[in-house]
Protein backbone atom coordinates (compact mmCIF):
# COMPACT_ATOMS: atom_id res chain seq x y z
CA UNK A 1 0.00 0.00 0.00
CA UNK A 2 1.46 3.09 -0.78
CA UNK A 3 0.33 5.74 2.56
CA UNK A 4 1.99 8.68 0.91
CA UNK A 5 -0.84 8.81 -2.19
CA UNK A 6 -3.36 7.62 0.64
CA UNK A 7 -2.68 10.30 2.33
CA UNK A 8 -2.88 12.76 -0.60
CA UNK A 9 -5.96 11.14 -2.61
CA UNK A 10 -7.78 11.03 0.68
CA UNK A 11 -7.46 14.57 2.40
CA UNK A 12 -10.43 14.12 5.05
CA UNK A 13 -9.49 10.71 5.91
CA UNK A 14 -5.92 11.42 6.26
CA UNK A 15 -7.39 14.63 8.40
CA UNK A 16 -9.92 12.80 10.64
CA UNK A 17 -7.09 10.27 11.54
CA UNK A 18 -5.05 12.94 12.82
CA UNK A 19 -8.01 14.54 14.71
CA UNK A 20 -8.08 11.10 15.86
CA UNK A 21 -4.76 10.75 17.14
CA UNK A 22 -4.67 14.57 18.47
CA UNK A 23 -7.93 13.30 20.95
CA UNK A 24 -6.31 10.39 21.52
CA UNK A 25 -3.13 11.88 22.57
CA UNK A 26 -4.89 14.76 24.56
CA UNK A 27 -6.98 12.89 26.76
CA UNK A 28 -4.14 10.17 27.26
CA UNK A 29 -1.80 13.20 28.31
CA UNK A 30 -4.40 14.44 31.08
CA UNK A 31 -4.24 10.79 32.64
CA UNK A 32 -0.73 10.46 32.57
CA UNK A 33 1.13 10.27 35.53
CA UNK A 34 3.95 12.99 36.79
CA UNK A 35 7.26 11.81 38.02
CA UNK A 36 10.62 12.40 38.32
CA UNK A 37 12.17 9.04 37.37
CA UNK A 38 10.69 6.02 35.68
CA UNK A 39 9.25 3.59 38.87
CA UNK A 40 12.25 1.77 39.97
CA UNK A 41 12.20 -0.68 43.46
CA UNK A 42 15.91 -2.07 44.28
CA UNK A 43 16.01 -5.71 44.89
CA UNK A 44 17.01 -4.93 48.81
CA UNK A 45 15.38 -5.66 52.26
CA UNK A 46 16.72 -4.72 55.44
CA UNK A 47 16.28 -6.86 59.19
CA UNK A 48 16.15 -4.64 61.82
CA UNK A 49 16.50 -6.10 65.59
CA UNK A 50 16.63 -4.26 68.64
CA UNK A 51 17.98 -5.49 71.99
CA UNK A 52 17.79 -2.91 74.60
CA UNK A 53 20.85 -2.11 76.36
CA UNK A 54 23.25 -4.61 74.39
CA UNK A 55 26.66 -3.37 73.73
CA UNK A 56 27.66 -3.32 69.82
CA UNK A 57 29.60 -6.71 70.91
CA UNK A 58 27.16 -8.37 72.05
CA UNK A 59 24.54 -7.32 68.83
CA UNK A 60 27.32 -8.84 66.77
CA UNK A 61 27.59 -12.28 68.83
CA UNK A 62 24.33 -12.59 69.78
CA UNK A 63 22.07 -11.31 66.71
CA UNK A 64 24.29 -9.85 63.46
CA UNK A 65 26.52 -13.32 62.87
CA UNK A 66 22.95 -15.39 63.60
CA UNK A 67 20.70 -13.29 61.28
CA UNK A 68 23.23 -13.33 58.95
CA UNK A 69 23.51 -17.27 58.58
CA UNK A 70 19.80 -17.94 58.09
CA UNK A 71 19.14 -15.35 55.60
CA UNK A 72 22.50 -16.88 53.54
CA UNK A 73 20.19 -20.04 52.84
CA UNK A 74 17.34 -17.71 51.27
CA UNK A 75 17.40 -18.19 47.06
CA UNK A 76 18.48 -15.36 45.34
CA UNK A 77 20.74 -13.30 47.92
CA UNK A 78 23.56 -11.80 46.40
CA UNK A 79 24.91 -9.80 49.15
CA UNK A 80 24.81 -9.23 53.19
CA UNK A 81 26.06 -6.48 54.84
CA UNK A 82 25.49 -5.77 58.35
CA UNK A 83 25.69 -3.09 60.97
CA UNK A 84 26.15 -3.62 64.74
CA UNK A 85 25.96 -0.57 66.90
CA UNK A 86 24.41 -0.12 70.87
CA UNK A 87 20.88 -2.05 71.26
CA UNK A 88 20.46 -2.41 67.58
CA UNK A 89 21.49 -4.61 65.01
CA UNK A 90 20.73 -4.46 60.88
CA UNK A 91 21.06 -6.80 58.32
CA UNK A 92 20.92 -5.88 54.48
CA UNK A 93 20.43 -8.64 52.53
CA UNK A 94 20.74 -7.47 48.69
CA UNK A 95 18.95 -9.98 45.90
CA UNK A 96 19.97 -10.90 42.24
CA UNK A 97 18.66 -8.21 40.10
CA UNK A 98 15.60 -8.96 38.67
CA UNK A 99 14.09 -11.06 41.77
CA UNK A 100 10.76 -10.14 42.82
CA UNK A 101 10.91 -8.30 46.06
CA UNK A 102 7.49 -9.19 47.58
CA UNK A 103 8.17 -12.81 47.19
CA UNK A 104 11.42 -12.74 48.58
CA UNK A 105 10.37 -10.42 51.36
CA UNK A 106 8.22 -13.34 52.24
CA UNK A 107 10.63 -16.37 52.02
CA UNK A 108 13.00 -13.90 54.26
CA UNK A 109 10.42 -13.59 57.19
CA UNK A 110 9.60 -17.39 56.69
CA UNK A 111 13.07 -18.53 56.99
CA UNK A 112 13.57 -15.91 59.92
CA UNK A 113 10.38 -16.93 62.10
CA UNK A 114 11.84 -20.77 61.36
CA UNK A 115 15.14 -19.83 63.42
CA UNK A 116 13.68 -17.10 65.65
CA UNK A 117 14.83 -19.54 68.17
CA UNK A 118 18.56 -18.88 67.91
CA UNK A 119 18.28 -15.61 68.89
CA UNK A 120 17.86 -14.08 72.69
CA UNK A 121 14.03 -14.56 74.04
CA UNK A 122 14.13 -11.12 75.42
CA UNK A 123 14.69 -9.49 71.55
CA UNK A 124 11.94 -7.05 69.44
CA UNK A 125 11.10 -9.32 67.02
CA UNK A 126 13.29 -9.09 63.65
CA UNK A 127 11.13 -6.05 61.11
CA UNK A 128 11.60 -6.55 57.34
CA UNK A 129 11.04 -3.59 55.12
CA UNK A 130 12.07 -3.66 51.79
CA UNK A 131 13.83 -0.84 50.03
CA UNK A 132 12.22 1.47 47.15
CA UNK A 133 12.42 4.86 46.09
CA UNK A 134 8.57 5.09 47.20
CA UNK A 135 9.64 5.05 50.44
CA UNK A 136 11.21 8.29 50.74
CA UNK A 137 8.93 10.76 52.31
CA UNK A 138 7.22 12.97 49.15
CA UNK A 139 6.71 16.05 51.55
CA UNK A 140 8.42 16.98 54.76
CA UNK A 141 6.64 19.30 57.10
CA UNK A 142 7.77 21.55 59.85
CA UNK A 143 5.06 22.35 62.38
CA UNK A 144 6.32 25.36 64.96
CA UNK A 145 3.97 26.82 68.33
CA UNK A 146 4.81 28.52 71.60
CA UNK A 147 2.42 25.80 72.97
CA UNK A 148 3.97 23.45 75.71
CA UNK A 149 6.13 20.60 73.73
CA UNK A 150 3.77 18.18 75.20
CA UNK A 151 0.64 20.08 74.54
CA UNK A 152 1.76 20.45 70.89
CA UNK A 153 2.90 16.95 70.48
CA UNK A 154 -0.95 15.68 71.90
CA UNK A 155 -2.57 18.13 69.29
CA UNK A 156 -0.65 16.66 66.27
CA UNK A 157 -1.52 13.36 67.55
CA UNK A 158 -4.66 13.62 68.63
CA UNK A 159 -6.37 16.12 66.04
CA UNK A 160 -3.58 16.65 63.06
CA UNK A 161 -1.91 14.04 62.07
CA UNK A 162 -5.15 12.16 61.09
CA UNK A 163 -5.96 14.56 58.62
CA UNK A 164 -2.97 14.01 56.15
CA UNK A 165 -3.27 10.00 56.38
CA UNK A 166 -7.06 10.54 54.89
CA UNK A 167 -5.38 12.13 51.50
CA UNK A 168 -5.82 9.91 48.63
CA UNK A 169 -2.56 8.22 47.77
CA UNK A 170 -0.95 8.85 51.40
CA UNK A 171 0.27 5.61 52.87
CA UNK A 172 2.34 6.53 56.02
CA UNK A 173 2.59 9.86 58.55
CA UNK A 174 5.84 9.32 60.68
CA UNK A 175 6.30 12.15 63.60
CA UNK A 176 9.86 12.76 64.41
CA UNK A 177 11.56 14.67 66.99
CA UNK A 178 8.07 15.20 69.17
CA UNK A 179 7.55 15.43 73.03
CA UNK A 180 5.67 12.40 74.22
CA UNK A 181 4.41 12.57 77.68
CA UNK A 182 5.96 10.75 80.37
CA UNK A 183 5.58 10.32 84.18
CA UNK A 184 9.03 10.21 85.63
CA UNK A 185 9.37 8.69 88.82
CA UNK A 186 13.28 9.58 90.72
CA UNK A 187 13.89 8.08 93.24
CA UNK A 188 16.21 9.09 96.20
CA UNK A 189 18.90 6.72 96.56
CA UNK A 190 19.49 7.55 100.09
CA UNK A 191 15.87 7.37 101.42
CA UNK A 192 15.73 4.35 99.48
CA UNK A 193 18.45 2.86 101.56
CA UNK A 194 17.67 4.19 105.06
CA UNK A 195 14.14 2.40 104.49
CA UNK A 196 15.66 -0.87 102.93
CA UNK A 197 13.73 -1.19 99.82
CA UNK A 198 14.80 -2.97 96.70
CA UNK A 199 14.06 -1.33 93.37
CA UNK A 200 12.82 -4.85 92.07
CA UNK A 201 10.43 -4.07 95.25
CA UNK A 202 9.42 -0.72 93.99
CA UNK A 203 8.96 -1.30 90.54
CA UNK A 204 6.25 -4.23 91.51
CA UNK A 205 4.55 -2.29 93.72
CA UNK A 206 4.05 0.45 90.84
CA UNK A 207 3.12 -2.32 87.83
CA UNK A 208 0.45 -4.17 90.51
CA UNK A 209 -0.93 -0.74 91.17
CA UNK A 210 -1.54 0.86 87.75
CA UNK A 211 -3.96 -2.38 86.15
CA UNK A 212 -6.55 -1.97 84.14
CA UNK A 213 -8.02 -6.01 83.87
CA UNK A 214 -11.10 -8.11 83.56
CA UNK A 215 -13.09 -9.51 86.30
CA UNK A 216 -15.44 -12.01 84.73
CA UNK A 217 -18.88 -12.22 84.32
CA UNK A 218 -21.64 -11.88 86.02
CA UNK A 219 -24.89 -13.98 84.78
CA UNK A 220 -28.19 -12.22 86.25
CA UNK A 221 -31.56 -13.99 84.83
CA UNK A 222 -31.03 -13.26 80.88
CA UNK A 223 -28.10 -10.93 81.05
CA UNK A 224 -24.52 -11.34 80.97
CA UNK A 225 -22.40 -8.52 82.39
CA UNK A 226 -18.73 -8.47 81.88
CA UNK A 227 -16.88 -6.64 84.64
CA UNK A 228 -13.63 -5.01 84.60
CA UNK A 229 -11.40 -3.35 87.71
CA UNK A 230 -10.16 -0.21 86.47
CA UNK A 231 -7.07 0.13 88.42
CA UNK A 232 -4.70 2.51 86.60
CA UNK A 233 -3.34 5.37 87.39
CA UNK A 234 -5.04 8.95 86.77
CA UNK A 235 -3.01 11.58 88.15
CA UNK A 236 0.15 12.43 89.74
CA UNK A 237 -0.83 12.33 93.22
CA UNK A 238 -2.37 8.88 92.78
CA UNK A 239 1.41 7.64 92.12
CA UNK A 240 2.81 9.88 94.94
CA UNK A 241 0.38 8.26 97.45
CA UNK A 242 1.20 5.11 96.27
CA UNK A 243 1.88 2.83 99.83
CA UNK A 244 5.18 1.10 99.24
CA UNK A 245 5.85 -0.82 102.71
CA UNK A 246 5.18 -0.30 106.18
CA UNK A 247 7.59 0.93 108.20
CA UNK A 248 7.21 1.58 112.02
CA UNK A 249 3.89 1.41 111.66
CA UNK A 250 3.94 4.60 109.06
CA UNK A 251 3.14 4.00 105.61
CA UNK A 252 5.92 4.80 103.26
CA UNK A 253 4.39 6.70 100.28
CA UNK A 254 6.18 6.21 96.66
CA UNK A 255 6.69 10.31 97.33
CA UNK A 256 8.15 9.72 100.45
CA UNK A 257 11.27 8.02 98.44
CA UNK A 258 10.90 9.61 94.98
CA UNK A 259 10.19 12.84 93.12
CA UNK A 260 7.38 12.37 91.01
CA UNK A 261 7.32 14.75 87.87
CA UNK A 262 4.92 15.16 84.76
CA UNK A 263 7.25 15.41 81.59
CA UNK A 264 7.95 14.22 78.29
CA UNK A 265 10.22 11.54 77.15
CA UNK A 266 14.54 11.99 77.07
CA UNK A 267 14.99 13.81 74.20
CA UNK A 268 17.00 12.44 71.48
CA UNK A 269 16.75 14.75 68.60
CA UNK A 270 16.14 18.57 68.33
CA UNK A 271 14.36 20.37 65.88
CA UNK A 272 13.94 23.81 65.33
CA UNK A 273 11.29 25.58 62.43
CA UNK A 274 12.52 29.20 61.56
CA UNK A 275 15.03 29.14 64.62
CA UNK A 276 11.70 27.76 66.76
CA UNK A 277 11.84 24.36 68.27
CA UNK A 278 9.29 22.12 66.32
CA UNK A 279 8.33 18.84 65.14
CA UNK A 280 8.74 17.44 61.74
CA UNK A 281 6.27 15.00 60.26
CA UNK A 282 7.03 12.98 57.22
CA UNK A 283 4.72 11.97 54.62
CA UNK A 284 4.89 8.89 52.10
CA UNK A 285 2.47 8.25 49.29
CA UNK A 286 1.31 5.02 48.03
CA UNK A 287 3.27 3.30 45.28
CA UNK A 288 0.83 3.66 42.63
CA UNK A 289 0.05 7.38 43.24
CA UNK A 290 1.14 10.24 41.81
CA UNK A 291 3.81 11.88 43.54
CA UNK A 292 2.46 15.53 42.02
CA UNK A 293 -1.27 15.43 42.97
CA UNK A 294 -0.59 13.81 46.48
CA UNK A 295 2.10 16.68 47.26
CA UNK A 296 -0.58 19.33 45.77
CA UNK A 297 -3.47 17.96 48.12
CA UNK A 298 -0.56 18.02 50.93
CA UNK A 299 -0.18 21.60 50.57
CA UNK A 300 -3.84 22.51 49.87
CA UNK A 301 -4.40 20.65 53.28
CA UNK A 302 -1.39 22.58 55.45
CA UNK A 303 -3.33 25.83 54.83
CA UNK A 304 -6.40 24.59 55.94
CA UNK A 305 -5.00 23.50 59.17
CA UNK A 306 -3.00 26.86 59.60
CA UNK A 307 -5.95 28.67 58.88
CA UNK A 308 -8.37 26.55 61.43
CA UNK A 309 -5.46 26.21 64.39
CA UNK A 310 -3.94 29.60 64.34
CA UNK A 311 -1.61 28.43 67.32
CA UNK A 312 0.67 26.45 65.34
CA UNK A 313 2.59 27.07 61.93
CA UNK A 314 3.05 24.28 59.89
CA UNK A 315 5.07 24.92 56.88
CA UNK A 316 6.50 22.56 54.25
CA UNK A 317 10.22 22.06 54.38
CA UNK A 318 10.85 19.71 51.39
CA UNK A 319 8.36 19.29 48.58
CA UNK A 320 9.15 16.45 45.89
CA UNK A 321 6.04 17.34 43.64
CA UNK A 322 7.45 21.25 43.28
CA UNK A 323 11.32 19.80 42.69
CA UNK A 324 9.69 17.09 39.85
CA UNK A 325 7.42 19.93 38.72
CA UNK A 326 9.76 22.49 37.91
CA UNK A 327 12.14 19.43 36.77
CA UNK A 328 9.86 18.35 34.29
CA UNK A 329 8.94 21.66 33.48
CA UNK A 330 12.26 22.64 31.90
CA UNK A 331 12.92 19.49 30.45
CA UNK A 332 9.66 20.01 28.32
CA UNK A 333 10.81 24.06 27.55
CA UNK A 334 13.82 23.02 26.48
CA UNK A 335 12.06 20.66 23.97
CA UNK A 336 9.42 23.62 22.60
CA UNK A 337 12.62 25.98 22.76
CA UNK A 338 14.05 23.21 20.33
CA UNK A 339 11.43 22.87 18.10
CA UNK A 340 10.94 26.39 17.54
CA UNK A 341 14.41 27.19 16.66
CA UNK A 342 14.11 23.95 13.90
CA UNK A 343 11.21 26.14 12.65
CA UNK A 344 12.99 28.94 12.29
CA UNK A 345 16.36 27.41 10.84
CA UNK A 346 14.31 26.06 8.93
CA UNK A 347 12.62 28.78 7.35
CA UNK A 348 15.62 30.89 7.50
CA UNK A 349 16.99 27.90 5.00
CA UNK A 350 14.15 26.82 2.80
CA UNK A 351 12.43 30.17 2.17
CA UNK A 352 8.92 28.87 2.16
CA UNK A 353 6.23 29.64 4.62
CA UNK A 354 3.49 26.79 3.75
CA UNK A 355 6.78 24.31 3.56
CA UNK A 356 7.94 25.27 7.19
CA UNK A 357 3.92 25.45 7.88
CA UNK A 358 3.57 21.81 7.12
CA UNK A 359 6.96 20.70 9.49
CA UNK A 360 5.92 23.15 11.98
CA UNK A 361 2.07 21.47 12.42
CA UNK A 362 3.46 17.67 12.29
CA UNK A 363 5.80 18.47 15.30
CA UNK A 364 2.91 18.92 18.03
CA UNK A 365 0.86 16.48 16.34
CA UNK A 366 3.25 13.75 16.49
CA UNK A 367 4.16 14.74 20.06
CA UNK A 368 0.51 14.57 21.01
CA UNK A 369 -0.18 11.25 19.77
CA UNK A 370 2.92 9.84 21.53
CA UNK A 371 1.23 10.64 24.42
CA UNK A 372 -0.98 7.59 24.04
CA UNK A 373 1.62 5.20 23.67
CA UNK A 374 2.97 6.43 26.70
CA UNK A 375 -0.34 6.32 28.21
CA UNK A 376 -1.22 3.07 27.34
CA UNK A 377 2.57 1.34 27.83
CA UNK A 378 1.77 2.59 31.37
CA UNK A 379 5.07 4.44 31.39
CA UNK A 380 4.83 8.02 32.98
CA UNK A 381 5.92 11.30 31.89
CA UNK A 382 9.62 11.93 33.56
CA UNK A 383 12.97 12.99 32.53
CA UNK A 384 13.46 9.62 30.68
CA UNK A 385 10.49 9.68 28.65
CA UNK A 386 10.42 13.84 27.77
CA UNK A 387 14.29 12.86 26.87
CA UNK A 388 13.16 10.36 24.63
CA UNK A 389 10.38 13.06 23.03
CA UNK A 390 13.05 15.41 22.31
CA UNK A 391 15.16 12.90 20.26
CA UNK A 392 11.84 11.80 18.47
CA UNK A 393 11.37 15.72 17.49
CA UNK A 394 15.17 15.97 15.97
CA UNK A 395 14.90 12.98 13.75
CA UNK A 396 11.29 13.50 12.90
CA UNK A 397 12.58 17.42 11.51
CA UNK A 398 15.55 15.58 9.41
CA UNK A 399 13.15 13.16 7.61
CA UNK A 400 10.74 15.82 7.08
CA UNK A 401 13.86 17.93 5.17
CA UNK A 402 14.41 14.76 3.11
CA UNK A 403 10.52 14.24 2.39
CA UNK A 404 10.07 18.12 1.33
CA UNK A 405 13.34 18.23 -0.74
CA UNK A 406 12.58 15.19 -2.62
CA UNK A 407 9.21 16.57 -3.55
CA UNK A 408 10.61 19.68 -4.67
CA UNK A 409 12.83 17.77 -7.02
CA UNK A 410 9.32 16.10 -8.14
CA UNK A 411 7.67 19.09 -8.79
CA UNK A 412 10.57 21.87 -10.21
CA UNK A 413 12.81 19.25 -12.06
CA UNK A 414 10.64 16.32 -13.40
CA UNK A 415 7.72 19.00 -13.82
CA UNK A 416 5.58 16.95 -11.91
CA UNK A 417 1.63 18.52 -10.37
CA UNK A 418 1.32 19.13 -6.87
CA UNK A 419 -0.49 15.72 -6.28
CA UNK A 420 1.73 13.81 -7.92
CA UNK A 421 4.87 15.22 -6.35
CA UNK A 422 3.57 14.99 -3.05
CA UNK A 423 2.77 11.02 -3.43
CA UNK A 424 5.70 9.91 -5.25
CA UNK A 425 8.50 11.89 -3.52
CA UNK A 426 7.63 10.83 -0.21
CA UNK A 427 7.25 7.18 -1.41
CA UNK A 428 10.88 7.47 -3.32
CA UNK A 429 12.59 8.20 0.24
CA UNK A 430 10.24 6.46 2.54
CA UNK A 431 13.17 3.28 2.38
CA UNK A 432 16.20 5.89 2.67
CA UNK A 433 14.27 7.53 5.90
CA UNK A 434 13.68 4.08 7.50
CA UNK A 435 16.79 2.62 7.14
CA UNK A 436 17.92 6.37 8.57
CA UNK A 437 15.76 5.88 11.68
CA UNK A 438 16.76 1.97 12.00
CA UNK A 439 20.60 2.91 12.07
CA UNK A 440 19.52 5.36 14.97
CA UNK A 441 17.33 2.50 17.10
CA UNK A 442 20.53 0.05 16.41
CA UNK A 443 22.38 2.66 18.54
CA UNK A 444 20.27 2.21 21.59
CA UNK A 445 19.70 -1.22 20.69
CA UNK A 446 22.64 -2.54 23.73
CA UNK A 447 20.33 -0.54 26.37
CA UNK A 448 18.16 -3.53 26.37
CA UNK A 449 20.73 -6.01 27.84
CA UNK A 450 22.02 -3.41 30.26
CA UNK A 451 20.92 -5.12 33.77
CA UNK A 452 20.86 -2.88 37.08
CA UNK A 453 19.59 0.25 37.83
CA UNK A 454 20.36 1.86 34.40
CA UNK A 455 18.39 -0.57 32.90
CA UNK A 456 15.39 0.39 34.68
CA UNK A 457 15.60 3.63 34.19
CA UNK A 458 15.78 4.10 30.83
CA UNK A 459 13.28 1.59 29.22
Amino acid sequence: MNLPRLSVRRPIFTTMVALILIVLGGVSLSRIQIDLLPSIELPTASVRTEYEGASPEVIERLITQIIEEIVATVPGVEEITSTSEEGRSNVEVTFVWGTDLDAAAIDLRATIEDEISELPDDIVRPRISKFSINSFPVVLIGVSSPLDPVELTQLIEDRIRHRFTQIPGVAQVDFWGGFPREVRVELYPEKINALGLSLNEILSTLRDANLDLPAGQIQEGRYEVTLRAPAQFESVEQIRDTVLTVRGGAAVKVGDVADVRDTYEKLTRMIRVNGERGVRIAIRKQSAANTVEVSRQILEEIERINEEFPQIHVVPVINQGNFIERSIENVARSVLYGGGLAVLILLFFLRNIRSTLVIAVSIPISIIATFSLVYFGGLTINLMTLGGLALGVGMMVDSSIVVLENIFRQRDELKKNRVDAAAEGAWEVAPAIVASTITTLVIFLPIVFVQGVFGAIIP
